[in-house]
């Protein structure tokens, strides 16, 4: 365990035993864990710098969607031992664009392949019983050529919940809550010439499938579909939302401009019969530079400017949804050599009424 840490003054709550947390110390995978004043309680992953569960006081049922071959010590233990990208599941930092950094044969769109330098990279803690993680590494850019040099560091700290002093709170019956802010930060190190390529903080929530995506937008907008068949009636455009459906078998992703977000987005689902519903809240700057783009074919850089994105997969990938919002990138023609982002988690479980409410609440959808 490379720290724990326990927030805060007063009463604590009793930290319910991680089922998650058993399997993997049974394993010697190092873990940290992060509990708050409120109850909400963290499980790290430095394998990836990855909040891999968020649970509310008192309760084992981790809000994230994980591998499920984690449920098991066996399983586990080959999973991790295995080569190739351990997609281990929760909240996770990669580095954008994904066309330039996760297509070694560009143009050809035949290989992916997950920098492991990136991820799982070599996080450690950044400074003795600090609730941080940090890595240095050096990706490749596929098009240019450039090897660019950066730090990634990851920190947590509490994020109450945002509705605590509304008097629609107290109104609602038997929702649990739990939340935590996430603080981001990218730095280039030195090069012997200028980069030509940007990048940028991209990061993901890993949620159980089946749900739907919700987004407050500034005006009407048409998400761009990256990838994928989206069925029909699984979209809906209003004035100032969108609401997405992720049930389609395969693999379908959608973006949406940075100029249209509002800095929020949503996700609504039932699992294991319960429902919940988790907010990401982060800084979105329509003047800043996103660099994520389509996949194009003849690989041809697509349009630049998403600054959130949902993807759905349903296939021999697994079953999940994705939350996923960029930060605005450094280097190339940007002027930036360092950015800092912080976003918020809220998450809320209960009854499905009580959720759609909430949503209307924090997401005005």
């Amino acid at each position: 365990m490379l720290f724990a840490s326990s927030l805060g003054h007063g009463r604590r709550k009793r930290d319910t035993t991680m089922t998650l947390a058993r399997v993997l110390q049974s394993i010697g995978q190092p873990l940290g864990f992060l509990s708050f004043p409120d109850g909400s309680r963290l499980l790290l992953l430095p394998h990836g710098a990855r909040v891999l569960g968020l649970y509310a006081a008192d309760d084992e049922q981790n809000f994230f969607w994980t591998h499920p071959e984690l449920a098991a010590a066996k399983t586990a233990r080959t999973f991790f031992r295995s080569e190739g990208w351990h997609n281990s599941g929760g909240d996770r930092s990669w580095i954008a664009p994904e066309i330039e950094l996760f297509f070694p044969e560009l143009p050809k769109l035949d290989v992916y392949r997950v920098p492991p330098q990136l991820d799982p990279g070599r996080y450690q803690a950044a400074s003795p019983g600090a609730s941080a993680y940090s890595c240095f590494c050096t990706l490749g850019a596929s098009r240019t050529g450039e090897s660019i040099r950066l730090q990634i560091r990851k920190g947590w700290t509490a994020a109450l919940n945002p509705l605590r002093r509304d008097s629609t709170w107290n109104r609602l019956k038997n929702v649990q809550y739990a939340g935590y802010t996430q603080k981001t930060t990218l730095r280039l190190m030195s090069h012997t010439a200028p980069l030509t390529v940007s990048v940028g903080i991209w990061n993901l929530l890993q949620l159980p499938p089946g749900g739907d995506f919700l987004v407050p937008t500034t005006s009407r907008t048409q998400p761009t579909v990256y990838f994928g068949t989206i069925p029909r009636g699984h979209l809906k455009v209003q004035r100032h939302s969108v609401r997405y459906s992720m049930k389609a078998p395969g693999i379908q992703k959608i973006g949406i401009r940075a100029i249209a977000a509002t800095g929020r987005a949503g996700y609504l689902c039932e699992h294991d019969g319960r429902w919940a519903l988790v907010v990401r809240n982060f800084f979105v700057d329509p003047s800043g530079e996103y660099v994520d783009v389509p996949w194009e074919q003849d690989g041809q850089l697509g349009e630049r400017g998403f600054a959130v994105q949902a993807c759905n997969v349903n296939s021999d990938l697994g079953q999940f949804s994705e939350m996923e919002y960029h930060a605005p990138a450094v280097g190339g023609n940007t002027g930036y050599s360092y950015r800092e982002d912080a976003s918020q988690v809220w998450a809320y479980r209960g009854s499905r009424d009580s959720l759609e409410f909430i949503a209307q609440h924090l997401l005005g959808l």
